[in-house]
């Protein structure tokens, strides 16, 4: 059985993280979780991530509608893209939307982070796609980013911000993570003459590290772009 007092209180830790490393400000971003009943949690809309407290949490179902939460409370107005990630990946239990200032330079500049060229980023989420430009709190987000979700777990949202699924919301929180870290270590490279991808054949052993030896969760690019061997 789930201990929702945890998972309140996990919600709470990573949308102070978000804000403590400047991802989001004033009221940007949000967090949600998939509950064992089908049920979500997710963050409000108008409340800044540092003021995040559990009671301020509120529960929907699949069409977004409120089931529990203070009064006058209602989901962040991007929830329809979390429900889209949920409805297109159902190994999906967590997600995470900010605006990390690095990764969102690349998505203002419309540029992707399409590259295999650090060690790490390769085993953990492989490439960034740039997804469309979609109005935020439309369907055109959702629908925006439908196509990119069976390939990757982060995405870059055009002239927005960034998102990341996981198994869980720890997961997706660290893929926002290594999204953004990667992003300040890609514009470095480009400083300094430009990233060098890794050979083929060193990251289809990459590849097969993630699955047998990491037992990493979710999906990746590479999986089609560079097929292992075995």
């Amino acid at each position: 059985m789930q201990d929702l007092s945890a998972i309140k209180d996990q919600i709470c830790d990573v949308c102070h993280k978000m804000w403590q490393l400047g991802w989001v400000a004033a009221n940007d971003g949000n967090v949600s979780v998939r509950l064992d009943d089908g049920t979500f949690l997710a963050t409000p809309t108008g409340i800044s991530k540092s003021f995040i407290t559990p009671e301020k949490l509120v529960r929907i179902n699949d069409k977004g509608e409120v089931l529990e939460g203070e009064p006058g409370y209602k989901p962040s107005s991007e929830i329809k893209m979390h429900l889209r990630c949920y409805k297109e990946r159902p190994d999906v239990n967590g997600v995470v939307h900010a605006h990390p200032p690095t990764a969102t330079g690349y998505a203002v500049a419309g540029k992707s982070l399409d590259e295999y060229s650090m060690i790490e980023t390769v085993i953990a989420i492989g490439s960034i796609p740039l997804t469309p430009y979609g109005t935020p709190s439309t369907n055109e987000v959702p629908e925006a980013i439908a196509p990119y979700l069976q390939d990757h777990d982060v995405l870059l949202l055009q002239n927005h911000g960034a998102l990341t699924v996981g198994a869980d919301l720890l997961t997706a929180y660290y893929r926002m993570e290594t999204l953004e870290l990667f992003a300040k270590i890609s514009l470095n490279a480009h400083l300094l003459g430009g990233a060098k991808e890794i050979p083929m054949e060193q990251i289809n052993k990459l590849m097969d590290l993630r699955v047998n030896y990491y037992k990493v969760t979710g999906r990746h690019p590479g999986y089609k772009k560079y097929p292992s061997k075995d």
